[in-house]
């Protein structure tokens, strides 16, 4: 029987400038085709990273005081972004997403790509994230 992956809550820091709507967020233990970004045409961004296969040959786990993964959550922001053109970039076991303000939401689902070991990037207006 396969014990249903556990989902943890995502901390996260929040930054604005008057072009730039930023969030981080620590997801250790991913690769970044395992990190989905969903923002909704109601500015309610959902992050959510899954794990593929971890620890499946180890036959008895004798201690397990932390996890990696499964990661979710929501949350409303608070300007209209065009998350179509958003940067989002994975390294360090840290999600950093730069969403342009706009004047409207305009929704999109932000899938990374892998550009190196246990790094990602997702880039929607040709620009690098600049990490808070």
């Amino acid at each position: 029987m396969q014990e249903k992956e556990k989902i943890q809550h995502i901390p996260m820091k929040m930054y604005r400038t008057a072009e730039l709507l930023s969030i981080a967020a620590p997801m250790p233990g991913l690769q970044p085709e395992d990190i989905l970004v969903t923002v909704a045409e109601n500015g309610q961004m959902i992050v959510q990273g899954s794990l593929r296969g971890l620890l499946k040959d180890v036959k008895e786990l004798l201690l397990d005081e932390w996890s990696i993964g499964g990661y979710y959550r929501e949350l409303a922001l608070p300007d209209h972004v065009d998350a179509k053109h958003a940067n989002a970039t994975y390294g360090n076991g840290v999600l950093v997403v730069a969403f342009p303000v706009s004047a409207r939401t305009i929704a999109a689902t932000l899938v990374l790509e892998k550009t190196g070991i246990d790094h990602g990037e997702y880039i929607g207006n040709m620009h690098r994230v600049v990490q808070p």
